[in-house]
């Protein structure tokens, strides 16, 4: 637990040099993209919205034949193209807090889970999950797993704890709370445990509907944390595609909507970003692999050249 006396000397350290434990300060940016922070203060007053279109008969395929080697469904693949997406272009890994812009340190993703599979009252959780530089594909899945089945154990998690405990505070209270967080977060002293433990202090936020039979909506982007970055995806369904030869045909295709924080970086690397997820999603022999029983085809999440 952070004393005193470090959060005073984290306050000062980011006042002056704008120090953070999840990030590094970016320095020499362009006026017009520093300005962008003072004149855009929220980052729904910055997001962009992006519909994007993934063919899935492949990954259907392989999800059935990796199934026999390890649990693994669309969430497991979603999260799988979103960490090689980001590797692929660490300008997507960016946040603005306190006016400032930050490279952050590790590729982190946060996705939303049901803690029952099943029945209308079952509650939502979020799963927040640092991705490794020399991890495999069913490493991660693995990983995913072992992350799902405590939350669903019944066993309270560090922010099951945390709102245990801002739910006994009176509103008077509970609002001061928060506005103390949130300045100490502008200045850069809230202390790494807080953010470690806190799944919206992450690069992207995945949600997916088609999970729940739901079709994907356009979500806005946290105002507490520093995710500037959500991903939706909906159930499977069948959209006409011009191929190749200029013939209409019948596609499945899993849509994806993306809120993005327009202030980290310009509409094109957005759009380098997105196609590498979806380069993943549509070629996932080839950028997940694991298929083989040997491990022979075994591919490490990280840069994996996709131009």
């Amino acid at each position: 637990m952070a004393s005193v006396g470090d959060v005073l000397r984290q306050t000062v350290r980011g006042v002056l040099s704008g120090e953070r434990p999840d990030g590094a300060l970016i320095k020499g940016l362009h006026p017009y993209r520093r300005l962008m922070a003072h004149i855009m203060k929220g980052r729904n007053e910055s997001v962009v919205y992006f519909d994007t279109y993934a063919r899935a008969d492949t990954l259907m395929r392989y999800i059935a034949e990796a199934s026999q080697q390890f649990e693994v469904d669309i969430t497991h693949c979603l999260v799988g193209a979103v960490a090689v997406g980001l590797a692929e272009n660490p300008k997507m890994n960016r946040f603005v807090v306190g006016r400032r812009l930050y490279q952050r340190s590790e590729r982190q993703i946060t996705f939303s889970m049901k803690r029952q599979k099943l029945g209308r009252d079952a509650k939502l959780s979020a799963v927040k999950m640092t991705m490794g530089e020399t991890e495999t594909f069913r490493e991660l899945c693995e990983r995913i797993n072992g992350e799902i089945k405590t939350e669903r154990s019944g066993k309270k998690t560090y922010a099951d704890k945390e709102f245990d405990v801002l739910d006994r505070l009176p509103r008077a209270a509970l609002d001061a709370a928060v506005s103390l967080l949130k300045g100490l977060d502008h200045y850069g002293a809230l202390p790494a445990p807080f953010i470690a433990g806190d799944a919206m202090y992450t690069s992207v936020v995945i949600a997916n509907l088609g999970s729940l039979g739901m079709n994907a909506g356009y979500h806005h982007l946290y105002e507490w944390g520093n995710c500037p970055l959500f991903m939706m995806a909906g159930k499977t369904e069948k959209r006409a595609l011009i191929n190749d030869q200029d013939e209409v045909e019948a596609v499945s295709v899993i849509p994806i909507r993306w809120s993005y924080d327009e202030r980290i970086d310009d509409g094109l690397n957005a759009r380098f970003g997105i196609e590498a997820v979806n380069t993943v999603l549509e070629d996932p022999y080839t950028y997940l692999g694991c298929v083989a029983a040997d491990g022979s085809d075994a591919v490490r999440l990280r840069r994996e050249a996709i131009r």
